[in-house]
C-alpha cells in the first residue's frame, strides 16, 4: 500500500511541472516517469528498502516521497537542458 502512496505523490508533484518550462528529457512522459520512479526509491529508502503494510502506513509515508519526485523531475529537466532540448512555444 506504501508503493501506491508513493506513486501518487509522484503523479501529484508531477502535475506542477506544467508551471516550468517543457525542456524534461522525454517531453512530458519523460518527466512523469522521472518523478513516479524518483518518488519510489526515496521512499524505498525511508523505509529502509522494504515495502509498508497496511498496518503501518501514515500521512508521512505518502510525504515521504515528495523529495524524490522533485528530484526527479530536476534529473529529467537537467538532462534535457544538457541535450539541448528547446522549450515549446504554444
Amino acid at each position: 500500500m506504501a508503493a501506491l502512496a508513493w506513486v501518487m505523490m509522484g503523479l501529484a508533484i508531477w502535475h506542477f511541472a506544467i508551471f516550468i518550462p517543457d525542456r524534461f528529457w522525454g517531453g512530458i512522459v519523460g518527466s512523469l516517469i522521472c518523478a513516479i520512479v524518483g518518488a519510489v526509491i526515496v521512499g524505498l529508502i525511508f523505509a529502509g528498502f522494504t515495502v509498508p503494510g497496511n498496518d503501518t502506513i501514515t500521512v508521512m509515508t505518502a510525504i515521504e516521497a515528495i523529495p524524490g519526485a522533485l528530484l526527479g523531475l530536476l534529473a529529467a529537466y537537467a538532462i534535457g537542458a544538457r541535450r539541448g532540448n528547446p522549450p515549446l512555444h504554444l
